[in-house]
């Protein structure tokens, strides 16, 4: 199937970088949010990009992404209208970085043409793109959703639909761990993370990406695996998205903080 018309359900901090890099891709855009201010700061891309308060707009889409927050139950409210609006034969997406995509799938009258398209934050930095299959997932969706990375230049990979995928199953228990490495002395904030960059080659340390994706956005993750893979559970209160995590952001360089652990 050829992709012509792209729809992106969410304009807030993964939604805009989606419908950017689409737009730069050259497809047609719909953007459908809820809150008009964050229409008005995501026509970048101009030509391409229709920003839009209402679902009917997005009726003629090839390709429909999702990019709400990561409520299940919002996003089967969201489905539910959408798959009556959208054309027969349009693919549909979820970027969520956790959520079963079955269950989004399930809510649909299309399961075998839904699949999950997780990119990272900033989607227009960020190189990877896992591509999500169910057990309803139809070949030829697959064959779209890659498509649709190559178009974008991404590097993408094929991942089964089990809780966290490839990359969190594998990152959220690695910066699990480096916050129970520091309640145990092992090193100090700024140690851990210098140590990992320079032994490990990370671009940035444990308690930096932690800051970065935000212990609430990180506790919230690790729930829903603690859920299926009964990992430990890390609750804590949000981090750089406030100005002070494990680094204080306020001034001109972060300063690690002490936080009582």
């Amino acid at each position: 199937m050829e992709i012509s018309k792209v729809g992106v359900l969410g304009c807030g901090l993964m939604g805009h970088g989606i419908t950017q890099i689409c737009a730069q891709a050259g497809w047609d855009v719909v953007v459908r949010e809820l809150d008009s201010e964050k229409l008005d700061g995501g026509d970048a891309v101009r030509g391409r990009i229709q920003p839009t308060l209402d679902y009917a707009d997005l009726t003629d889409c090839d390709l429909v992404i999702e990019a709400i927050t990561e409520d299940l139950g919002l996003k089967l409210e969201m489905w539910k209208e959408v798959d009556g609006i959208v054309k027969e034969g349009a693919t549909f997406a979820t970027n969520t970085s956790s959520l079963a995509v079955i269950d989004q799938a399930a809510s649909t009258s299309r399961p075998d043409r839904f699949c999950g398209m997780h990119f990272f934050n900033p989607a227009q930095v960020m190189p990877l793109l896992e591509v999500v299959q169910t057990v309803t997932t139809s070949d030829e969706t697959l064959e779209v959703a890659f498509g649709v990375g190559k178009r974008l230049g991404k590097t993408t990979v094929h991942a089964k639909d089990k809780t966290g995928f490839i990359v969190n199953r594998l990152l959220v228990p690695y910066m699990l761990d480096a916050i129970r490495a520091y309640e145990e002395g092992v090193g100090t904030v700024d140690q851990i993370d210098a140590a990992m960059k320079a032994g490990a080659n990370h671009p940035m340390g444990p308690f930096t990406l932690l800051d970065f994706v935000g212990l609430d956005t990180t506790k919230s993750i690790a729930d829903i695996m603690f859920d299926e893979y009964r990992e430990r559970r890390f609750a804590a209160p949000p981090t750089r998205k406030s100005g002070k995590g494990f680094y204080d952001y306020s001034g001109e360089e972060p300063v690690p903080t002490e936080l009582g652990l």
